[in-house]
């Protein structure tokens, strides 16, 4: 089988982590940023297109810049600084769970010509689990890098996960294992031996 172009899709990491259920989330996110910031320098370097989606919290005058700049003021910036979009980044906001849902993501994948996701980010049992079974639906090979998404609920992420996996077809792959690139870069990524 083929492989589709992948893009690699950063999920609600722009984040002030000042909304309920944070303190439950921060241990887990401490944990995923360094293979968050690992697989961002590793599509950058091959070419992937990196694709922030993220919340825009109700503020619905908010943009881009203004969501990275109230982060990085913020008490947790030491998660958003290593992830943070660079001038190459695309970005979306969206303002419900799924990362496609009312959002323009849809079509810019198939501007792109991609035809898989590579999910990192959070909430595994939220955000990350909707977003894996609409991009299912729309007939996307998903990856989903299970050492790159953040959860509340230990028991309920792993669920998800198992999920994922079994009802959609997802690829769950360790952060180390995930290869982008051929020699133009833009392939989905492969297990490595």
């Amino acid at each position: 089988m083929e492989q589709q172009p992948c893009a690699l899709i950063v999920i609600d990491m722009i984040n002030t982590y000042d909304h309920p259920d944070a303190d439950q989330l921060l241990p887990s996110a401490r944990k995923i940023v360094p293979v968050v910031a690992d697989l961002i320098r590793e599509a950058r370097a091959h070419s992937v297109p990196v694709i922030y989606v993220n919340d825009n919290f109700g503020q619905w005058r908010s943009h881009q810049g203004e969501l990275v700049d109230e982060a990085l003021a913020g008490p947790h910036a030491e998660l958003v600084e290593p992830i943070k979009p660079d001038d190459q980044a695309l970005f979306v906001l969206k303002a419900r769970h799924s990362i496609f849902y009312e959002t323009p993501l849809t079509y810019l994948l198939w501007e792109l010509g991609a035809g898989q996701v590579i999910l990192c980010g959070q909430v595994t049992e939220q955000c990350v689990l909707y977003s894996a079974l609409d991009a299912h639906i729309r007939h996307l090979d998903v990856t989903v890098v299970s050492d790159a998404v953040a959860h509340i609920h230990p028991q309920l992420a792993d669920a998800a996960l198992e999920m994922m996996r079994r009802n959609m077809g997802a690829q769950i792959v360790a952060g180390q294992d995930v290869a982008f690139g051929d020699k133009d870069g833009r392939r989905a990524p492969d297990l490595q031996d």
